[in-house]
């Protein structure tokens, strides 16, 4: 009897473990804080080879990741051993491996070599206590569908996982993937090759906006889900659309707001955001934040853009030195996803000034109910809460959108603040004195970020 007693008492307490293991399993986070890290679009565009990735990598283990930076992405078109005859894509040469999955082009990426994929470049990047990342578009490859292969791990072909009649169109990589069993099968096949290859967060192109593509976006977190690898999901370009916040904040944890977001002020070309014209869009996102659930206002185009942009010519950021702070300040108040698109071996003083700040990125890192407080003329004003347990610290963002210095005299209680604090001004790293109120000079596209401390 003592003995069925203790058995049983054994096998409940087994089972309780159980309950809270699962229990534990639903309520882990994938990035659980807003991912940052390096990207090699707007340096490298379509041509980053291996010898570039690794030598921008050494400088986020070197140099950043002690701030936060973490992540390397090889953004697109890995697999293309021309890439410089974008222009002419019926002149493209494409790396597909023998199940008709895109490889890493040997021309560029010789660790490759073997049939290994993106893993020993993977390999490399976690030894440096970094998280890899690469850039895909949604669907098929057009050769695979031409030559009808089996799609990896089941009896499907690829004609019958293709649309045909879905092409991307600034893409022409690829067909779009139906809704159906074989489209799944594609994308498990797929996810798997990543979750091998040791991929810690995967970019999705063509799929948030122009055209927004809901079923792909399942069935890529669905397959993601099976592989049992934690891997970030992340949606592009945008803008995605405010009805779809619930869709792709089920499915993926980063997706676009806008367009792409280049070094300019005012508007740009037709298909990109101007950092001014983002100020709206991001108020607009600012209810959807949320622990794995971060809207991306895109890269930050900061420091020198080249050898091969993916837009426009070789150069320094046209944002000026208070441009680039109005843009770190705005995406750090506001708690989007932060990737550094500058060439990093050419990192300058103000580049790294903007980008290891502690206390700035303690800000997008670790701050709750995050909102627009208002808007008086040109001066745009932000808050936030401290969520690192010290009680009652708030964060006041205060910019200037117009073309002259703005004086400021505004008390805190006019953004829904108390009444008195202890103010550091966090770019300049100045303990200011308890004041009342705001008393300050705002250059033309500047920002001002406060701590407030009771």
């Amino acid at each position: 009897m003592v003995v069925r007693m203790w058995i049983k008492r054994i096998a409940v307490a087994v089972f309780a473990m159980g309950l809270v293991s699962v229990a534990h399993a639903q309520e882990k986070v994938l990035a659980p804080m807003p991912p940052m890290g390096w990207n090699s679009w707007d340096s490298y565009g379509l041509t980053i080879t291996e010898a570039q990735f690794r030598a921008n990598a050494d400088v986020v283990a070197a140099r950043l990741k002690a701030f936060g930076w973490q992540y390397v992405v090889v953004d697109e078109g890995w697999y293309l051993q021309n890439p410089e005859s974008a222009s002419k894509p019926e002149t493209l040469v494409y790396t597909v491996n023998a199940q008709g999955q895109y490889a890493p082009a040997l021309n560029r990426f010789p660790s490759a070599a073997n049939d290994v994929g993106f893993k020993a470049l993977s390999d490399a990047v976690h030894a440096k206590g970094l998280k890899f990342g690469i850039h895909i578009i949604r669907g098929i490859p057009k050769k695979t569908v031409a030559a009808d292969m089996t799609i990896p791990g089941s009896t499907f072909h690829a004609s019958g996982a293709a649309d045909t009649a879905d092409v991307c169109p600034w893409n022409p990589d690829n067909f779009g993937v139906k809704d159906n069993a074989a489209g799944q099968a594609w994308y498990d096949a797929l996810m798997k090759q990543y979750a091998g290859w040791g991929v810690d967060y995967l970019k999705v192109d063509c799929i948030a906006s122009h055209p927004f593509k809901g079923a792909e976006i399942q069935m890529i977190h669905r397959a993601i889900v099976k592989t049992g690898r934690d891997i970030v999901l992340s949606l592009s370009p945008g803008p995605t659309a405010l009805e779809n916040a619930a869709l792709v904040g089920e499915n993926a944890q980063l997706w676009r707001i806008s367009d792409d977001v280049w070094d300019r002020w005012e508007k740009g070309k037709e298909w990109s955001q101007s950092l001014k014209a983002q100020f709206p869009v991001i108020a607009s996102w600012s209810k959807y934040v949320k622990p794995g659930n971060w809207p991306d206002a895109d890269m930050l185009p900061l420091g020198h853009l080249g050898p091969v942009p993916g837009d426009g010519k070789d150069r320094d950021t046209r944002l000026t030195r208070e441009e680039q702070r109005t843009m770190v300040t705005l995406w750090s108040i506001s708690r989007s996803p932060l990737f550094l698109g500058a060439n990093l071996t050419r990192l300058d003083a103000l580049t790294t000034s903007l980008v290891t700040n502690a206390e700035v990125i303690g800000v997008n890192q670790h701050s709750v109910e995050n909102q627009m407080a208002g808007q008086n003329g040109d001066v745009v004003a932000w808050t936030a809460k401290s969520s690192t347990g010290s009680s009652g610290v708030r964060y006041l963002a205060l910019f200037n959108l117009g073309e002259a210095t703005a004086k400021v005299e505004s008390a805190f209680s006019k953004y829904g603040l108390g009444e008195k604090y202890k103010v550091r001004d966090l770019w300049e790293k100045e303990n200011e004195g308890t004041q009342t109120g705001v008393s300050e000079e705002i250059p033309a596209h500047g920002a001002l970020l406060l701590e407030l401390r009771p």
